[in-house]
């Protein structure tokens, strides 16, 4: 079996229902067929979870989405033989990759999916997948906006793709 899973983070958009057009280019573009969506946290709305249609999207709260957030601070993901911790993270960028990845300590994962500093990164480290897919909206210092995509099958693998 294969999959594709989309992978944003720290989209910070107010009333994201109002970007459909925004959300339907991904889902033809980069996300189409993609089997479910991650959201690594700051979407400051949970609303932006209503607009992939009937894709699943698995989210976490990141610090600038509001204390009421339904959404967990952390959580693990199935995707075929594999398990996805996915985290926003916290702190300045120096050292983010470890502590993120020290808050699935206790958890066997294959990867972990984490956001915050809006910088894209793909990369093993300790024997975990690291994706950061960086910000489709406010790359910060980048010089476009970036998504992650993961690609499931007999192995794991992820890759970071540009928005033009």
């Amino acid at each position: 079996m294969f999959m594709k899973i989309g992978v944003l983070s720290d989209t910070h958009m107010r009333q994201p229902l109002q970007y459909a057009d925004f959300f339907e280019r991904l889902l033809a573009g980069p996300f189409a067929d993609v089997a479910m969506i991650l959201h690594a946290g700051d979407l400051v709305d949970d609303d932006l979870v209503c607009c992939f249609g009937n894709c699943p999207v698995h989210a976490v709260r990141g610090n600038m989405d509001p204390a009421s957030s339904r959404l967990p601070a952390k959580r693990v993901v199935g995707a075929g033989r594999f398990s996805i911790g996915l985290c926003h993270g916290w702190g300045p960028p120096e050292g983010l990759e470890r502590r993120v990845l020290n808050a699935f300590s206790n958890q066997a994962i294959d990867c972990l999916v984490f956001g915050h500093s809006h910088a894209p990164v793909c990369r093993e480290l300790d024997g975990v997948l690291l994706l950061n897919p960086g910000s489709a909206v406010n790359p910060r210092g980048w010089p476009h906006p970036t998504v992650g995509l993961l690609e499931v099958g007999e192995g794991l693998s992820g890759r970071i793709i540009p928005l033009s």
